[in-house]
């Protein structure tokens, strides 16, 4: 029943215990019968050769736990920045949102950027505050930090009883019991320890106040001093969790396996099943309307696809979260998407890297099947008489390119192959491939992110790649307005080649491209040869005469030249084309044009004029700045060149509170000094 399921994503920074505490929970429940650890590489989240590698998380997990007549389903999301887009994709397939503190670091940016996606999906969140046992740990700092960060209202349903290297236990501020823990995580009943009860007392009034809030029946009473029950508490603590009127903090230490078994309490007793959210909403395929589902088993059967995985030998996992309806272990269902029926033979639960068969999964399920055809991440599985399309999370844009070559000859197709079914798995991965500057472009959310897809290439695919700074497609235009002659005569046996034109070449604006236009009178060049000059300028402007840069912004007038009756032909006249524009490009003042980007860097106030200074010095023009919260968002124009490194460099100056967006806006010329150092060194490469 959806009643029982709770689908619950660990959200934090890296670091601060998202995988440990996984691995606790399972082992608690009785699902695994050790405690893996993370520097050993044996947990059951972390089973990725990149994970056990680096001794983090890369893709989220999936594992499931029994707990007092529920099932709980646990997704292990990724810390790092690199792999945040998969945090953010899987997080829409969670009901709640447990947000981890470092109680010696504090709130972090990755644990801000997850609170944020949480809050745009509205989705009830609660916070632990972990690692209360190591040296340096400060509740009270942490619950500080969290509530001048964080809106709706943190507030405090737990206190720890000791501190650092003495944590030993926790008071529930609910139910007003204090509970000692073993070293094996067994808890026992204590009083509440005398040094504590003043503040015990006050956090319980505070407690009481806050919960009371999400009830106006219990405000009242609470105002005319009535006693509210534990259970009352328990209920509005619930009611105002779901409502996102406040957001409950709770503490532990994982790793010394203290206050776990209290968290999992709190998610069966206070985090919401998916009947509790009611209906999602999406479109009718057919006309657009807004169509709804209920989490219901008698509803029709609907779900939504968040995540892949790209496997060589078992092919395409395919993980959804199904909305309504009741799924049997085998069948067919319609891609509403992709306009297509597709069939699967087995459904399967994710239990880590393990996947156990299924009968059959209704409302809240989160299960996979394996060999889909067309269906990708984002799409909506469906009954095709009842049709309904979800709208989907993006990824996060890309900020960071990198040009891969392959480390073998012959290995382009290769790569290309083995790319597309990676970025099927990682959606947060774009590739292109840049015509002019013939480069094979991996575009990702930092360099630890390209480096790891390429590590995925070899391992899975074997294909070994080269990772190189991509080269910057300046251009070359025209600065002064000339008439020159283009002339090609030989003579061989036979009929000879004859082609004359006179051109004139002037520049255009910036952005304008070619123009060319016929002003031949009189017949001096007979109307069959003059697209032939045309194409003859065309091919030769494709390769500048600075750098060998296509050359742009340029508009050629045909007004003169002459035939030969017998020996001029389309093929004279276009090396006749080819020659005026190469003799016009030498005297019309050639110049090297970069490309500019628009760029959007969105970061606290305290580094603002760090940012503003870094952008100057990269040649950076500021267009305008905005308030976005506590944060600024600073708009500029900004050469490519200098921005082809600057995720880690904004990372470094902003301690990774940092963020920016990209895209390109203009053609620009480049600074005298500057071009003389890029023509330079394109004839270098060339030697």
């Amino acid at each position: 029943m959806a009643d029982n399921l709770r689908n619950v994503a660990l959200v934090a920074h890296g670091g601060a215990g998202k995988t440990s505490m996984a691995e606790v929970i399972l082992n608690k429940a009785g699902v695994t019968n050790r405690i893996g650890r993370v520097e050993e590489g044996n947990t059951a989240m972390d089973f990725e050769p990149e994970e056990l590698r680096r001794g983090s998380s890369i893709s989220t997990g999936f594992h499931q736990f029994p707990w007092k007549k529920h099932t709980v389903t646990i997704l292990d999301t990724p810390g790092d920045s690199n792999f945040f887009s998969d945090t953010k994709l899987c997080m829409q397939a969670a009901d709640s949102i447990l947000i981890m503190v470092d109680a010696v670091d504090g709130v972090k940016v990755q644990t801000e950027l997850g609170w944020e996606f949480a809050e745009q999906a509205n989705q009830p969140c609660a916070i632990i505050i972990n690692k209360l046992d190591r040296e340096r740990a400060d509740f009270s700092r942490a619950f500080k930090e969290i509530s001048e960060c964080f809106t709706p209202k943190p507030i405090v349903t737990q206190l720890p009883i000791g501190s650092e290297a003495d944590f030993r236990g926790i008071v529930d501020l609910i139910s007003m019991k204090a509970y000692e823990y073993d070293a094996g995580g067994k808890a026992k009943p204590i009083d509440i320890p005398s040094d504590m009860q003043d503040q015990v007392n006050s956090e319980r009034e505070a407690l009481i106040e806050n919960v009371a809030e999400a009830d106006d029946a219990l405000v009242e009473r609470y105002l005319e001093g009535e006693e509210l029950t534990d259970q009352e508490i328990k209920d509005a603590l619930r009611l105002g969790t779901l409502s996102r009127t406040f957001v409950p903090v709770l503490c532990c230490s994982a790793t010394g396996n203290i206050g776990v078994d209290l968290v999992m309490e709190f998610i069966t007793a206070c985090m919401p099943s998916p009947a509790d959210l009611g209906p999602k909403t999406g479109v009718n395929p057919a006309d657009i309307s807004e169509t709804q589902r209920e989490p219901k088993e008698e509803a029709p059967f609907s779900a939504f696809v968040f995540k892949t995985v790209a496997d060589p030998y078992a092919g395409r996992l395919t993980i959804f979260r199904v909305v309504s309806g009741k799924l049997g272990g085998d069948g067919t269902f319609y891609n509403s998407a992709k306009d297509v029926k597709e069939r699967f033979n087995q459904l399967l639960m994710l239990a880590g890297k393990e996947q156990k068969p299924l009968q059959s999964a209704g409302p809240g399920a989160i299960v996979a099947v394996a060999k889909l055809k067309e269906t990708t991440t984002g799409d909506t599985l469906c009954d095709e008489s009842n049709k309904i399309k979800y709208t989907c999370a993006e990824p996060l844009p890309t900020l960071i390119s990198f040009s891969i070559a392959p480390k073998s000859q012959g290995d382009e197709d290769k790569i290309f192959s083995s790319l597309t079914k990676l970025l099927e798995e990682d959606p947060g991965l774009k590739l292109d491939r840049n015509a002019e500057t013939k480069e094979i472009l991996l575009s990702g959310m930092g360099q630890v992110h390209i480096e790891v897809t390429s590590e995925k290439m070899k391992r899975k695919f074997n294909v070994e790649v080269v990772l190189k700074t991509p080269k910057v497609p300046y251009r070359e235009t025209l600065k002064k307005k000339v008439r020159v002659q283009g002339r090609h005569k030989k003579q061989t046996g036979g009929h000879g080649q004859f082609g004359d034109c006179w051109i004139r070449v002037e520049p255009m604006p910036r952005g304008k491209g070619f123009e060319f236009v016929d002003a031949i009178v009189g017949g001096s060049i007979p109307k069959t040869y003059i697209p032939a000059v045309e194409k003859g300028v065309m091919e030769a402007c494709q390769k500048g005469v600075l750098a060998g840069f296509p050359c742009v912004d340029f508009k050629v007038t045909l007004d003169d030249g002459s035939f030969h009756a017998v020996d001029s032909s389309e093929m004279a006249f276009k090396i006749a084309g080819s020659l005026a524009f190469k003799k016009a490009a030498e005297q019309a003042h050639p110049t090297l044009l970069e490309p500019i980007m628009k760029v959007t860097v969105t970061t606290p106030d305290d580094y603002m004029g760090d940012i503003m200074g870094d952008l100057n010095s990269r040649r950076g023009r500021v267009q305008g700045m905005d308030s976005a919260g506590r944060k600024q968002v600073i708009k500029a124009e900004v050469p490519m060149s200098e921005f082809l490194t600057y995720a880690p460099d904004l990372n470094s100056m902003t301690g990774g509170r940092g963020m920016y967006t990209m895209e390109f806006s203009h053609y620009d010329e480049v600074p005298a000094n500057l071009a003389e150092k890029v023509i330079e060194e394109v004839k270098n490469n060339e030697e």
